[in-house]
């Protein structure tokens, strides 16, 4: 059975929408919060329950102050709020070309050719001046194309504003990745959840409208920028990206029992209940990762590919944002990292996914307490730090196994 959230009280609820809103560049929730529900009981996989139902985060025409809404990840996670854009018209159809002749190419040099041939022909300077009118939704499938095309050329680390980089990259092209940073507040996109959680769509029409989440657990995905030749089979960075999405949409029970847990003492009944169920979660997304690991490690893959993935490794940029808000909730096997490592690793989500996760790192300090105290609590608290640790583990490996070149070993026994 699916686990449920309990009740998280509606004055926590507010606090932590509060503090996420002013982290995130939004004004702060005060007085009664309209959005704050109670939860409902349990539904089948998929409901929305424990959680608010989100606003739209784009700005009506009416709305004067131009802040976005504070996200809720209850909702749906670290996932677009809709999903990604599958192609770009206009102008922006070159963009397109570009990012799927560079995800293809068969070394660095031949994608910053690419580059360079788009230079020449004025048509990075075209998409440059037109950033502007971009839609947020369509600014964001923009950042995933610049994305792709910059961890192509090796770029991915660089810094599209610093002087420096013009000595190494296209300035063209810098020019147009400093304007699509800037149209998105995100400076940092560069990186996994970007060309993940950005990079995939159904492959076919839903019917009806169903919520993000459930579309991405339940609907074939396909990649739409592919790593492989059309016509060829995935490639491994295809398939692991699209791992990487489906563990998100797994993990949105995570994200709600988060929530669950924010302003829990530590010896409040609840909290060893939560917790159970939390360590329920962390067993499944390994079970879901473990799944899609055979296909992947038949794939092919390409020196370019793995080329791309340890530029990413290398960054900090392939954590999943999934286990940053478990690591929030638990730390890192009660060896939590150091504020400068953990805010490396967040680097590259928005500013609002930053700052749900910097709430949930201060709103479950009193759960975190338990690792320093004995009792049955403590050891179910010592048990989801484990199952974290063998859930990023497992991650890991399926990395390695993307970046392998040839098939690599089998994954560490699901628990």
């Amino acid at each position: 059975m699916t686990p449920t959230p309990m009740t998280t009280t509606p004055d926590v609820r507010r606090t932590i929408r509060a503090s996420t809103a002013t982290e995130a560049g939004a004004p702060p929730v005060t007085g009664a919060d309209p959005a704050v529900r109670i939860p409902a009981q349990a539904g089948p996989p998929g409901t929305r329950t424990g959680c608010t139902t989100p606003a739209d985060t784009t700005p009506t025409d009416g709305d004067t102050t131009g802040a976005p809404a504070p996200h809720d990840p209850c909702a749906h996670g670290f996932l677009p709020e809709r999903p990604p854009v599958r192609s770009m018209i206009g102008t922006w159809t070159r963009l397109d070309a570009l990012a799927r002749e560079a995800a293809v190419a068969t070394d660095r040099a031949t994608a910053v050719d690419i580059v360079d041939r788009a230079d020449r022909a004025d048509e990075l300077t075209a998409l440059r001046q037109r950033v502007s009118r971009l839609s947020p939704r369509n600014a964001e499938a923009a950042a995933m194309r610049v994305a792709v095309i910059a961890v192509s050329c090796g770029w991915g680390a660089l810094d599209p504003q610093a002087p420096a980089a013009r000595e190494v990259a296209n300035e063209a092209f810098l020019e147009l990745w400093a304007a699509i940073a800037h149209r998105i507040d995100h400076d940092q996109f560069v990186a996994l959840p970007t060309l993940a959680l950005h990079n995939w769509a159904p492959e076919r029409k839903p019917r009806r409208h169903i919520p993000i989440d459930q579309l991405a657990r339940t609907e074939q995905l396909v990649p739409i920028v592919r790593w492989a030749p059309e016509g060829q089979p995935l490639s491994r960075l295809d398939r692991l990206m699209l791992a990487a999405t489906r563990l998100e949409a797994h993990g949105i029970w995570l994200f709600r029992l988060a929530d669950t847990l924010a302003g829990r003492a530590p010896d409040d009944s609840s909290t060893p209940t939560a917790l159970r169920r939390l360590v329920r979660i962390q067993h499944a997304l390994r079970a879901q990762l473990h799944s899609e690991a055979a296909e992947l490690a038949a794939a092919p893959a390409t020196d370019q590919q793995r080329a791309v993935l340890a530029a990413l490794a290398e960054q900090g940029a392939l954590e999943p944002p999934v286990l940053q808000a478990a690591d929030a909730v638990l730390g890192i096997g009660g060896r939590r990292p150091g504020e400068g490592r953990r805010q490396h690793l967040r680097r590259h989500l928005p500013a609002q996914h930053r700052a749900w996760l910097s709430a949930m790192d201060r709103h479950c300090a009193p759960v975190r307490t338990l690792a320093h105290r004995g009792g049955p609590d403590a050891a179910v608290y010592r048990e989801a730090q484990e199952s974290l640790i063998a859930l990023r583990r497992t991650y890991t490996a399926l990395v390695q196994t993307a970046a392998a070149p040839t098939p690599g070993g089998p994954l560490p026994e699901a628990a």
